[in-house]
């Protein structure tokens, strides 16, 4: 059975729809950068997740080429993740898409190393023809956060980041954004495929203890 992250890790992509405080460890991703509303038709945020699953799926598909990529175990390509942010707001305006900055990021397999990653991007450029140099290697290490399974639209994700917040709260912690330190969404549901009430998103926020 190809190894699933989703399955294995829990923790991190499978939390319960009440909050609660997690420590997520540094982890390798492949990511594109940019800015602007991502429900804009053939804009750039739809062009940025069609480059990250080019090069994801060129990685996974290596055991069928001539190139063996050293460690190489069959894995369920990971889910698409965000991190979203806006110049001079404390979290997300959801109001505000327009504003919006981000990171998507696909989660790579521990044996893809800088190397294989560099493998990947000529081997999609060859075969699709098209620039892949937007996608970059991206090491990440989250640390302390508050996190929950929201249920539903995109658009009601405040009052699951208001409980979030008031967790956090109770528990001596308040919000930590910052450099390096983002909104953070899992999209666990196909948006093609759910009805926007079922549509499953980790929701994850940096948080560090408060010291008056």
């Amino acid at each position: 059975m190809p190894f699933d992250y989703k399955k294995e890790y829990k923790e991190f992509y499978l939390p319960p729809k009440a909050p609660e405080l997690v420590t997520v460890p540094a982890m390798n991703f492949l990511a594109v950068r940019g800015e602007g509303d991502p429900n804009q038709e053939n804009g750039a945020y739809e062009q940025a997740i069609g480059l990250l699953y080019a090069v994801a799926y060129t990685i996974k598909m290596s055991k069928k080429g001539g190139h063996k990529l050293e460690g190489y175990f069959d894995y369920v390509v990971p889910p698409l993740e965000g991190l979203w942010w806006q110049e001079g707001i404390h979290g997300v305006d959801y109001s505000r898409k327009q504003d919006f900055q981000w990171i998507s990021l696909i989660r790579l397999p521990e044996f893809v190393t800088r190397d294989a990653f560099d493998w990947a991007i000529r081997e999609a450029t060859e075969k699709k023809q098209q620039d892949f140099s937007p996608v970059e290697f991206f090491h990440w290490e989250e640390g302390l956060c508050v996190q929950c399974m929201h249920i539903g639209t995109y658009d009601d994700e405040p009052a699951t980041v208001a409980a979030m917040q008031r967790y956090a709260q109770e528990q001596g912690y308040v919000e930590d954004f910052g450099q390096s330190r983002f909104h953070h969404e899992i999209y666990l549901s196909d948006v093609r495929r759910c009805k926007p009430e079922r549509l499953k998103t980790v929701v994850r926020h940096p948080v560090r203890k408060n010291v008056l």
